[in-house]
């Protein structure tokens, strides 16, 4: 077996088991089962920008895997497994085309993965999707925009919130020389981020605008490593509060508390990935104008031998000069 038949493996094996963790938080609608927050995509969309497009065969057959797991294969499962796979594919290819970059360190990169990869090409799976359950019947067509529309949040909130969390684990190194009250304000972010999201998801009162300062403490200090793996937190802890109907999710219809939770879930995830780009390149920028200074100085070194910069004659000092010698040459 080639090195691709054994990623292929690897990524229908992550992809079924991603796929089975998505489901312990899904909600039923005109009797089909859908998630708030579909990880596979976010998987299937990393492992497409880590190894290719050669790898597309796993995300079918891990999709394929997961509806034979939820119920007896029929029809409508070759459009969900077409519309999964097609999705994350097209992501892949807008994203190579506009120059994505996965350490999203720039904003470009941020409203690319926001716009294309998630809120774009996931339209795609729910469209396929549930279109192939309303030809079969299986989806009652008074159901179908309902269904829908939590088929694609939930497909490009898989994107937003495991992507980026993917590429921070790939990328993460044991950092060396970080002080002590660096590894102590990490902890208390990460505790800060339980608190207050259980807090404000399982009290009465409309607080979840709470969680957005300790996003935004996340993605100031910390980054894309602090910000993803806080936003998908709070996603997860929303997402189990809404689930079970508690705080402010309490009272609603099942398709209020969709809408209250993927907006939640959408700002959150805005506000972390895009505010973490933003700081990533003006720190990349102040150290290039760094790098830049340093450069020149070190031309201008070696343009005036023996002195150092700080030896330099200052401007009004040559012109002071200049006027002495010009005087004694007048005498």
């Amino acid at each position: 077996m080639g090195t691709t038949g054994v990623e292929i493996i690897v990524v229908t094996a992550v992809y079924f088991m991603t796929a089975r963790l998505g489901l312990l938080q899904e909600v039923t609608i005109g009797g089909e089962t859908v998630t708030p927050l579909w990880p596979p995509t976010g998987v299937a969309l990393f492992f497409l920008l880590s190894m290719g497009v050669r790898i597309w065969p796993g995300i079918a057959l891990g999709e394929f895997a997961v509806s034979a797991s939820i119920s007896p294969v029929h029809i409508a499962d070759i459009g969900i497994v077409a519309g999964n796979t097609l999705a994350p594919v097209c992501a892949y290819l807008m994203l190579r085309r506009v120059g994505f970059r996965a350490e999203l360190d720039r904003l470009r990169d941020g409203l690319a993965l926001v716009f294309l990869g998630a809120l774009g090409a996931m339209l795609i799976s729910a469209t396929v999707g549930d279109g192939a359950l309303a030809l079969d019947g299986t989806l009652p067509v008074d159901k179908f925009w309902a269904a829908w529309s939590v088929w694609w949040t939930g497909d490009a909130m898989g994107v937003l919130l495991v992507t980026p969390v993917l590429f921070v684990i790939r990328a993460a190194r044991l950092p060396r020389g970080a002080p002590l009250s660096r590894w102590v304000e990490a902890a208390a972010l990460l505790v800060s981020v339980v608190v207050v999201t259980v807090a404000v998801t399982r009290s009465p009162l409309a607080l979840l605008f709470l969680v957005f300062p300790v996003l935004m403490w996340a993605a100031l200090r910390f980054q894309l490593t602090g910000a993803a793996p806080c936003a998908l937190l709070v996603s997860v802890l929303t997402i189990q509060a809404a689930t079970d109907h508690s705080g402010p999710f309490a009272g609603h219809t099942l398709l209020a508390v969709m809408v209250m939770l993927q907006a939640l879930n959408g700002a959150a995830a805005l506000t972390a990935i895009l505010l973490a780009a933003i700081t990533n390149e003006r720190i990349n920028t102040h150290r290039e104008l760094l790098q830049a200074c340093e450069g020149l100085a070190e031309v201008v070194d070696r343009l005036a031998p023996g002195r150092t910069t700080h030896e330099l004659p200052r401007q009004g000092d040559e012109r002071q000069g200049d006027e002495r010698r010009g005087g004694r040459s007048a005498q």
